[in-house]
């Protein structure tokens, strides 16, 4: 019996939630050929820091920082300090629930001049739910929750182009701790693979820089909740991205960048569901031509987004974006903005999203993100002891 309430209750709520996204109703007729993608711990494509997610969800190319665990690892081997640390925090789905929210802690150490370590932790609450039995007798309160921990290694191949790989644990409890010998937490192991490349193009006494970047994010094995009865594919991701960087004087300074995502998983057919029994890498290569509505439909689950970052004085930052999905995949269509402010030793950057369509999950949602810039504080302490007023002479024998 209790299998069957966490079956109808918890289960469905993790799910609703997150793909709550959607913005108007839709239907699934073949007229309109509604047919977006679904997949297990959909909480691995949430955009985690405010930086990226108030230029519109870009981050495959964009300059490097800690959060580039998530967007792009090979960044990393770019970054211009030593050390970088950084924590977000993102309220989700605030129109609908009050207590959903997703905290990410990212962080990285360079090794030497080619080589860098990345970690992080990504952890989705989805609050608290009441289970009831068939009669509405209270049976307990439990707390559903996810995380995810990387580690990544990222090496400069030439003076210009860095690759990377990711290793990936995902954990997911839908049951908040409650369940049965039919129902067990969902475990599963995944890998990213990326490559960065970024060249300074200046023809002028202008600095400009071209970066172009891709990421093969989430490909390892599907994840199961009834001990392997049933296997859900993990949401393995393609992102292509592009950023031109442009310093009008030492002072002010654009970039604007270009996304574009697809998912690399079964496309459900219109008779059923997708082909959840292929393997993993099958599923992967066929991806890009199972869509029952042919090529039509196959660049209809092409995401794309658009960002824009100006920086004054290195220290204040205005960003933009838009990120667009088509109306038969998911319809999720937004606007977003941000401020960051960059100071000795931490950095603040906040983002807000503006729906383009009424009554959206996703309206009002805020990020919050810190980080701390550990490479600036150790250059400084080193160095403070040069500029020390030198020491006096020793006395002439």
């Amino acid at each position: 019996m209790m299998n069957r309430f966490l079956s109808k209750k918890v289960i469905p709520f993790g799910f609703i939630l997150l793909f709550g996204l959607v913005s108007e109703a839709q239907t699934t007729s073949t007229e309109t050929r509604y047919n977006p993608i679904t997949t297990a711990v959909p909480f691995l494509t949430i955009t985690p820091d405010s930086r990226h997610g108030a230029m519109g969800d870009v981050g495959a190319a964009t300059s490097p920082d800690a959060n580039a665990q998530y967007w792009n690892p090979s960044k990393l081997a770019f970054a211009e300090e030593k050390y970088g640390l950084s924590l977000s925090f993102t309220p989700w789905l605030r129109q609908l629930v009050s207590d959903v929210n997703l905290a990410y802690l990212a962080g990285y150490m360079r090794l030497n001049a080619q080589q860098t370590l990345g970690a992080s932790l990504r952890y989705f609450s989805m609050g608290e739910i009441q289970l009831t039995d068939q009669n509405g007798t209270n049976l307990a309160t439990v707390k559903p929750n996810e995380f995810a921990l990387d580690v990544s290694y990222s090496r400069k191949l030439s003076e210009y182009f860095s690759g990377s790989v990711a290793l990936r644990y995902i954990r997911s409890d839908l049951s908040g701790g409650i369940g049965s010998n039919s129902y067990v937490p969902g475990n599963a192991f995944a890998s990213d693979v990326s490559f960065f490349y970024n060249r300074d193009i200046s023809k002028s006494d202008h600095k400009q820089i071209l970066a172009l970047g891709i990421n093969l994010s989430n490909i390892g094995s599907r994840i199961s909740y009834d001990n392997g009865s049933n296997k859900e594919y993990l949401p393995a991701n393609f992102k292509l991205g592009g950023t031109f960087t442009t310093e009008l004087n030492t002072s002010n300074s654009f970039a604007f960048s270009l996304d574009l995502n697809k998912l690399m998983v079964p496309t459900p057919q219109l008779t059923g569901s997708g082909d959840s029994g292929k393997p993993v890498i099958s599923s992967i290569f066929s991806s890009f031509g199972d869509a029952p509505g042919g090529m039509k439909e196959e660049l209809q689950e092409i995401n794309y987004s658009l960002g824009a970052e100006y920086w004054y004085d290195r220290k204040f930052a205005v960003r933009g974006g838009y990120f667009n999905e088509n109306q038969y995949k998911g319809n999720r269509k937004f606007f977003s903005t941000g401020l960051g402010l960059k100071m000795n030793i931490c950095s603040i950057d906040f983002a807000y999203l503006i729906p383009v369509s009424q009554n959206n999950p996703l309206a009002n949602t805020v990020r919050f993100t810190l980080h701390f810039n550990i490479g600036s504080v150790a250059k400084k302490e080193k160095v403070e002891p040069e500029s020390s007023p030198a020491a006096p002479a020793a006395p002439a024998k």
